[in-house]
């Protein structure tokens, strides 16, 4: 009779309180946690300090599902999660299939967890941190949260389709970091691509997606389709300028009703580029009106490296200028009014003399990107447009014969789509990016006169693909995320500069080992 009372009561509070939402990050956060992290993570409770509270009902959830003994585990190192774990933290089919077809409320109880849902969890998730460049940026996040203060932590998690792979990247960094505990900090989600719903549940979770799943050609807009529908904000690191124009074109009025942002090309491509031109137009006593940029890579004894999905890109991108140019024919946008002397195109190889060496075209983002940001610059803050050109450096006459060949075996490759595997180990590798800018000082009539100033500055940083890389998308993101209100108002789809030309992401950049700097300034 006892027990037929207790299964009574119950069930006369299941009924009283019908199916309670989860429970908050602030309701959650009744006990002191571990780190702040854990705080806004799925927490287990202790059923007897939940009995005659509120929270109760998630209890009452798993009596059925384990037992008392089950319902009732205390929370553990690992942040409540039993050897089995609940790996998906989100409400689906899939987390229906994995615990038997339980409700989500039972699903959840029986993994021993209280999942915090009102707010969203994370402030920022990782998509991709299993794949190669994304266990960069899971490292780099990792270490920008150790280096923070208790108080400045940010809650967030690593997303992925394989629990396992996932696991094995935070184990990695945390020992890479010498940080035991970074695996019980970071939130786990399981997500596909090719799943549009458990896209949907990740971005619900979050402030802000780090999308590093390429090429983004094939494999982007659905994480920027989720991220709107769902309220969240969009960062990547790609360098398709056909990809990021289609964006633009496709989501940015969507993105703006929302007032998310998705902001793309935050990685070597393109910030060094972009930032650096508002850097120089920023160190500039005058008006800039045009800037070179020659970008010098330092290789290792080892050479270059470059990964697969990397090597993807590139070679798609260039196969692809076809679908750009229609783009762009149809996309009817004004052209940028020129300010001061057109800036000259130089040859397919040329000299340049400042550096000592012959230089090319860069055939990357960087230009579609700064033109991007130039355009929005002009059009909503009024500023003064710049023209821009990109190139790369190779060395001498030497190096120039060499790369003529190396650029017939490169556009072999593009053609018939092989060779997509190779990888060359890297070490000891570091970039260099050198503007030279021209403009007018103040006062000056632009119209009939010469540029009269010239300024020189330059971007130094780490090896470019996976060090500067992950360490610009990491501050972009903390960027985002603390100064809010220096982002443009509203949403929409942007660029590096275009998002971020109020804030003080070049000050991040600089304390963390990519460095702004001004080389010489000169009137003529």
């Amino acid at each position: 009779m006892i027990r037929v009372a207790r299964l009574m009561r119950v069930a006369g509070l299941r009924a009283a309180m019908g199916r309670r939402p989860l429970l908050s990050a602030t309701e959650a956060d009744v006990q002191p946690e571990p780190d702040v992290a854990a705080r806004h993570r799925p927490v287990a409770r202790d059923a007897a300090q939940q009995l005659g509270r509120e929270e109760a009902w998630a209890w009452l959830w798993a009596w059925p599902a384990r037992g008392p003994k089950g319902a009732g585990r205390c929370s553990r190192a690992d942040g409540g999660q039993d050897s089995g774990s609940c790996c998906a933290r989100y409400w689906g089919p899939g987390l229906r299939r994995r615990r038997g077809g339980l409700s989500p409320p039972r699903a959840a109880a029986r993994c021993g967890l209280v999942m915090a849902t009102e707010q969203r969890p994370f402030h920022l998730v990782v998509f991709g941190a299993s794949g190669f460049t994304g266990q960069f940026v899971t490292e780099e996040v990792a270490r920008e949260q150790i280096a923070s203060e208790q108080s400045s932590r940010l809650p967030w998690a690593v997303a992925g389709r394989s629990k396992e792979k996932l696991q094995q990247v935070l184990e990695k960094a945390a020992q890479k970091l010498g940080r035991p505990s970074l695996s019980s900090e970071v939130g786990v989600i399981i997500c596909d691509i090719s799943n549009p719903a458990s896209l949907d549940e990740m971005a619900k979770q979050a402030k802000l997606v780090l999308n590093c799943v390429g090429p983004y050609r094939f494999y982007g807009e659905p994480v920027v389709k989720a991220c709107i529908e769902n309220g969240t904000s969009c960062i990547d690191i790609c360098g398709e300028p056909q990809f990021l124009e289609l964006m633009h074109a496709k989501y940015h009025e969507k993105a703006a009703e929302k007032g998310v942002y998705i902001i793309g090309s935050s990685g070597f491509d393109s910030i060094p580029a972009d930032l650096g031109v508002l850097y120089t137009r920023n160190q500039m006593n005058g008006t800039l009106t045009a800037v070179e940029s020659f970008l010098t890579i330092n290789t290792g004894p080892e050479g270059l490296c470059i990964h697969d999905g990397t090597w993807k890109s590139a070679i798609y991108g260039f196969g692809d200028k076809g679908s750009l140019r229609k783009l762009r024919s149809v996309s009817c946008l004004k052209p940028v009014p020129i300010v001061g002397t057109k800036l000259k195109r130089r040859w397919p190889v040329s000299y340049c003399r400042e550096l000592n060496s012959y230089s090319i075209p860069f055939l990357g983002s960087d230009i579609s990107v700064v033109k991007r940001t130039q355009r929005y610059l002009h059009e909503n803050l009024e500023d003064s447009p710049v023209q821009y050109a990109a190139y790369v450096t190779v060395g001498g006459i030497t190096s120039v014969i060499k790369l003529m060949f190396a650029g017939l075996f490169f556009l072999f490759f593009v053609k018939f789509s092989i060779g997509r595997q190779l990888l060359i180990k890297m070490d000891e590798t570091s970039f260099t990016m050198t503007f030279f800018g021209q403009g007018y000082s103040h006062g000056t009539c632009v119209e009939k006169n010469k540029p009269n100033i010239r300024i020189c500055t330059q971007v130094k940083g780490p090896e470019a693909g996976y060090v500067a890389t992950p360490i610009a998308m990491v501050q972009a993101a903390m960027t985002f995320l603390s100064d809010a209100s220096d982002l443009p108002k509203g949403g929409g789809v942007f660029t590096p500069g275009a998002a971020f030309s109020r804030t003080k992401l070049i000050d991040r950049l600089n304390k963390h080992g990519i460095e702004f700097s001004v080389i010489s300034s000169s009137e003529v």
